[in-house]
C-alpha cells in the first residue's frame, strides 16, 4: 500500500516509522504549548495524506507520553481526507507538561477496514451475552 505525504509547512517534520517493522508513524509537534493538568490542545502537524480506499487512519497514543498522563482524543481520518492531519491531545496528569516543535506526541496506524452494509430490521438475534452491559461477564 503507498502513502503519499503532502507538506503544508516549512516546519513539518514528515510521520515516519521508528524502527523496522512498526505499525505506528511517529507524528511530531510543529509548536512549543504547556498543557495545564486536564487542558486540551489541538497540534497541527503540516502535512496530508491520500491512501487507498478501504483504509483508514487512526491517531494514537505514544507510549512515552501516556505514561505521564498525555492522552489523545479522537483521531479516525476517512481515506477521502485531503486536509491537515492534527492530534487532540489532552494532559491528564496533576503537573503541567511541555511539548517542544520536534518531540513525538503521537503514532498514525494505517488499518484495512470493513465498510458495512447498513440493514435496519425490527430484531436482532439472541447471543449469550444479550443486553449485559459493564461487568455482565463477572469480575474473575
Amino acid at each position: 500500500m503507498k502513502l503519499k505525504i503532502k507538506k503544508l509547512k516549512e516546519n513539518t517534520i514528515l510521520p515516519k516509522y521508528a524502527g523496522v517493522g512498526d505499525v505506528g508513524l511517529d507524528l511530531y509537534s510543529t509548536e512549543e504549548v504547556t498543557l495545564a493538568p486536564m487542558e486540551h490542545y489541538i497540534f497541527f502537524h503540516g502535512f496530508a495524506l491520500e491512501f487507498p480506499d478501504g483504509y483508514g487512519a487512526f491517531v494514537m497514543d505514544k507510549g512515552s507520553i501516556s505514561k505521564i498522563g498525555l492522552h489523545v482524543l479522537g483521531g479516525v481520518y476517512d481515506a477521502g481526507y485531503r486536509g491537515e492531519y492534527n492530534t487532540h491531545l489532552v494532559n491528564l496528569s496533576d503537573k503541567p507538561y511541555t511539548i517542544e516543535p520536534g518531540d513525538k506526541i503521537s503514532q498514525l496506524v494505517i488499518n484495512p477496514v470493513t465498510i458495512a452494509e447498513i440493514e435496519e430490521t425490527d430484531t436482532l438475534s439472541e447471543s449469550a451475552r444479550g443486553e449485559g452491559r459493564f461487568g455482565s461477564t463477572g469480575r474473575k
